[in-house]
């Protein structure tokens, strides 16, 4: 059973419910990781909006430095969301089971080496910024895009400003006063309730796993990750395990 539901929920084939199930555990992912990371390093790592008009800024006041800086984070942030899309895309040219997963898997990965090696990797310098803020920022971008891309781009998990926004314009609909005379002459305003309830279990879920991961790295420090790192391995490994299976039959049928 736990096996059909892991495979149903990061497998190739999509449903609307699988895809809002993998995003509240990503979103749940997504607000520990940004919590504890920015204990950890100093900057919040989820949202690039900040990191431009800190560089804006910056540069403004001619501090160069920092503005390379955040021009490090950017590009990590976006060498992630790319990875993912050429994971995604390469994966779903070969028709593997693991086309969403494989990136997952790679997540997984980094998040764990985050966890064992995070301080070591905090003395590094690469791109103008720490090694750590670099693979912080690059685990964002590959997390969003993934995401976006399974849920064609209906889903944010990083970052909390879209779903906000989202979140304030459905309430404004559901709160609307329909005149009576307005009926005929156009429909009715009416709040997409289920998006509503999905848009607060998203702010929700980042919201409990940012409390989860900062006290987790107040209490045990980097490796707060590694919880982290098994929970997207095991959303990943049936999927991925499956490919396996399919490669070691082919290859035993034609040896």
């Amino acid at each position: 059973m736990a096996i059909l539901f892991l495979r149903r929920l990061s497998g190739r084939k999509r449903t609307t419910e699988a895809n809002q199930l993998l995003g509240l555990v990503l979103s749940f992912v997504a607000g520990a990781t940004n919590a504890g990371g920015f204990l950890a390093v100093r900057r919040y790592t989820s949202h690039m909006t900040g990191v431009v008009s800190s560089m804006a800024d910056d540069l403004a006041m001619g501090n160069v430095t920092l503005a390379l800086s955040g021009l490090g984070a950017i590009i990590s942030f976006l060498s992630g969301a790319a990875s993912s899309a050429i994971l995604i895309n390469w994966a779903r040219r070969q028709h593997l089971h693991s086309e969403y997963a494989l990136s997952l898997l790679l997540e997984a990965a980094l998040l764990l080496c985050f966890g064992l090696l995070g301080a070591n990797l905090s003395l590094r310098m690469g791109l103008f910024v720490p090694v750590t803020v670099m693979l912080l920022c690059y685990i964002m971008g590959l997390q969003n895009a993934i995401i976006t891309k399974i849920s064609k781009s209906e889903i944010r998990t990083t970052h909390v400003t879209g779903l906000v926004t989202d979140l304030g314009i459905e309430l404004g609909k559901l709160v609307y006063w329909n005149m009576e005379h307005d009926h005929a002459a156009q429909p009715k305003v009416m709040a997409n309730r289920d998006r509503l309830k999905l848009l607060i279990a998203l702010l929700s879920m980042f919201f409990v796993g940012g409390v989860v991961g900062a006290l987790g790295f107040k209490h045990i420090g980097f490796a707060s990750t590694v919880p982290l790192s098994a929970l997207l391995l095991a959303l990943a490994i049936i999927p991925v395990m499956d490919d396996v299976v399919v490669r070691w039959r082919r290859f035993r049928k034609h040896a």
